[in-house]
């Protein structure tokens, strides 16, 4: 069912965008030696912290930022074979906060009996998981399309002895990073899950979402990401207007009304009777979703015209937290998995 929002509408929830709380406490904490952060003309990995258990950190060194990424891996099930990966990301906290798919979401569980790396890059908030043009002064040197795409994949290949068969999926401003990932590296991803991201960088709406991230969230200027707003870097960014290079890739395509829904209740997990979270959840991330769900249209409305196939999962209710994308994963892993043979 699609639910289509007035722009008024969507403004507010640019800007309600803002009023999101911000939780500073990391939410990875290293089981072993922190590696020191070392310089070098070439990517490689650092070391690998294995607890026992099937989550590991791999602590792997991009050239292109110089600096030390840890990388939680979730290995497969049976690893006597190859297997293939899926990466995992994060939203805008990129991890280090605590609003990540290892603290609010059963992925564990979820992935017990499936053979599959499952592989999610630690950093990178309000970064849009991009190559920024230049380095900024707040969020420092951000080259994250290069390490994603170039840089991590062969690391995490030989170390793990992967099938090289890959599928991406993430959240809110992830869901927008997997659509231009996979448009940046053809042939990489055979399959991509974006949940309640907003497909489009150069309109006005999608650039007030941005802002609203970079700058209110993250305290960084946009233009060091993508340049002058009315330049080409934002149209070269924007899933919808270059969506003709989605062709070929398998999408799965998330997005609610807005409106409240089944885990929008004091009782649902993560807000646990408390009134202010369950407040926040509704009114904030209502209004957040509902911007989303008007960029999903577009971008829905793009892949038609072009004849590219795509499943879009339009919810009557929902809003923008955890228990929707969790049922996200959990309603697109089949698809995610036949691709890559999972």
């Amino acid at each position: 069912m699609r639910v289509r929002t007035s722009s008024r509408r969507v403004c507010a929830a640019a800007a309600a965008f803002v009023m999101l709380p911000l939780l500073a406490a990391p939410a990875y904490a290293q089981t072993g030696t922190t590696p020191a952060v070392v310089t070098g003309d070439s990517p490689y990995l650092d070391s690998v912290e294995d607890t026992g258990s099937r989550l590991v950190t791999a602590n792997v060194y991009s050239a292109a930022m110089d600096r030390v990424i840890p990388v939680e891996v979730i290995r497969p099930a049976d690893t006597s074979a190859p297997r293939p990966t899926l990466y995992l990301l994060n939203g805008a906290g990129g991890g280090e906060d605590s609003a990540t798919w290892q603290r609010r979401t059963d992925i564990m569980d979820f992935f017990a009996d499936k053979n599959v790396n499952v592989v999610t890059p630690i950093g990178g908030a309000f970064s849009y998981y991009t190559d920024w043009e230049k380095d900024d002064p707040e969020l420092g040197r951000n080259k994250w399309q290069t390490f994603i795409t170039q840089e991590l994949p062969p690391i995490i290949d030989d170390t793990f002895g992967t099938t090289g068969a890959n599928s991406l999926a993430g959240i809110s401003m992830a869901g927008t990073s997997v659509l231009n990932l996979a448009i940046a590296a053809p042939g990489l991803y055979r399959s991509v899950g974006a949940y309640s991201g907003c497909a489009e960088t150069s309109t006005e709406v999608g650039q007030a979402y941005v802002r609203t991230v970079v700058e209110s969230r993250g305290g960084a200027d946009a233009t060091n990401m993508w340049g002058p707003f009315d330049g080409p870097g934002w149209r070269a960014n924007d899933p919808v207007v270059n969506a003709e290079k989605l062709r070929g890739v398998q999408l799965f395509v998330s997005a609610s009304s807005g409106l409240p829904g089944e885990h929008d209740t004091l009782t649902s997990p993560g807000i646990d009777g408390r009134p202010n979270v369950w407040a926040n959840q509704v009114v904030v991330g209502g209004l957040i979703e509902a911007a989303v769900n008007q960029c999903t249209i577009h971008l829905q409305d793009r892949l038609n015209q072009l004849q590219i196939p795509a499943t879009f999962d339009f919810r009557p209710a929902g809003t923008h937290s955890w228990g929707y994308w969790q049922d996200d994963l959990h309603e697109s892993w089949p698809m995610l998995a036949a691709s890559i043979g999972a």
